[in-house]
């Protein structure tokens, strides 16, 4: 044992100690959320939500995305470590094994913010069950009934919204203004809903939009720094919903089925006519895409009934799309996200995204 203890202080510094007895801790943490929901749900909705709370507020007083930053001096860093560990290389054994000590447990501190924000979120109670709502496999018809309501709503909205000479709908404030806007509205939906932590932190938009979007990313929430991220480079229309939907993960939302959902019940509850429409929209294409697999004569019926300006929009952003829809690195990053999911209990991977329409079929003709 004395012999033990001296290895230990010889070649582990007290900060790689502290550092990987936490991640210990959180790994029992993250075992026992898989096994029991009521952990996974006290756990999620009080340390969780005081740590995201915690990070978010330390971020928000940068005008910037802090995560965005660091990933950009990454290779800097890189760069600075192989010096370091060069020099130690120099001093001898021992101090190439305290780097080494102290590098893999700073690399766990990642796994431990993983585990303290966001990881009991996917193993917690459903939202369906939340809310009241009765989920079931959907046919096409309910597909088709759900799709109309949400068309009638679109349509209500998109003739009080302006286009642009590109035939996209613009967005009448500014994005700051945006994420206020979104922060009072979760500030609304939280008094009624006591699983949704309120407070306000402003959404952060991405410096490198434009390379983002060849990755096919509209918005990322970093959980090492508590931010939810957006790419701007996207139209107008899917900021409201994106920045939704981001901002569902910073408060504990985690599947993605369930932050779509709660994106589009926020922005369709809002006062806000293009908040709405962008809800609808949202909603919009996953409903079309699911249905159109599912019956296509039923879905060419279905979408008789839309304005021409929005399919003018569809159409003005599947040309935008056009530059970034075949790129390596959407794939690459697409199955980086579909290991992710399934690793988190997700089973539908990527797809689990599109699994929304059960939910807004259950909202509309279960509910």
């Amino acid at each position: 044992m004395i012999k033990f203890r001296n290895f230990i202080k010889k070649y582990f510094p007290a900060v790689a100690i502290v550092f990987l007895s936490v991640a210990i801790i959180c790994v029992i943490i993250n075992i026992i959320s898989i096994f029991s929901v009521s952990f996974s749900d006290f756990f999620n909705n009080t340390i969780a939500a005081f740590f995201r709370f915690l990070l978010a507020k330390i971020t928000n007083i940068f005008p910037f995305s802090f995560a965005e930053i660091l990933i950009i001096i990454s290779p800097a860093v890189i760069v600075f470590l192989f010096r370091l560990l060069y020099r130690y290389c120099k001093k001898g054994k021992i101090y190439v094994c305290r780097f080494f000590a102290v590098f893999v447990s700073a690399v766990t501190v990642f796994y431990s913010l993983f585990v303290l924000t966001f990881a009991c979120g996917y193993r917690g109670t459903s939202l369906d069950n939340k809310l009241g709502l009765t989920r079931s496999d959907v046919s096409a018809s309910e597909l088709a009934q759900t799709l109309s309501i949400v068309i009638a709503g679109l349509n209500d909205c998109a003739h009080l919204t302006e286009y642009g000479s590109d035939d996209l709908s613009v967005m009448p404030y500014s994005f700051r203004e945006l994420s206020d806007k979104l922060n009072e509205e979760y500030k609304s939906f939280a008094s009624e809903n006591d699983f949704i932590k309120n407070y306000k932190s402003n959404v952060k938009s991405v410096i490198l939009s434009e390379p983002m979007t060849y990755t096919h990313i509209s918005g990322v929430y970093t959980f090492f720094t508590g931010e939810a991220n957006v790419n701007v480079n996207y139209p107008d229309f899917t900021l409201p919903f994106t920045m939704a939907h981001e901002m569902a993960h910073q408060r504990g939302i985690a599947r993605e089925d369930e932050a779509n959902f709660i994106a589009f019940l926020l922005c369709v509850q809002s006062e806000d006519i293009y908040i709405r429409y962008s809800g609808y929209l949202g909603i919009f294409d996953y409903l079309t895409s699911a249905l159109s697999r599912a019956d296509k004569n039923l879905y060419y019926q279905t979408i008789e009934s839309v304005r021409s300006e929005i399919i003018a929009e569809q159409i003005a952003y599947s040309d935008f799309f056009d530059k970034y829809r075949d790129s390596v690195v959407a794939d690459i990053s697409g199955s980086i996200n579909n290991s992710y999911l399934i690793s988190q209990g997700q089973s539908a991977g990527t797809k689990s995204y599109g699994l929304v329409v059960d939910l807004a079929v259950a909202y509309y003709l279960h509910g």
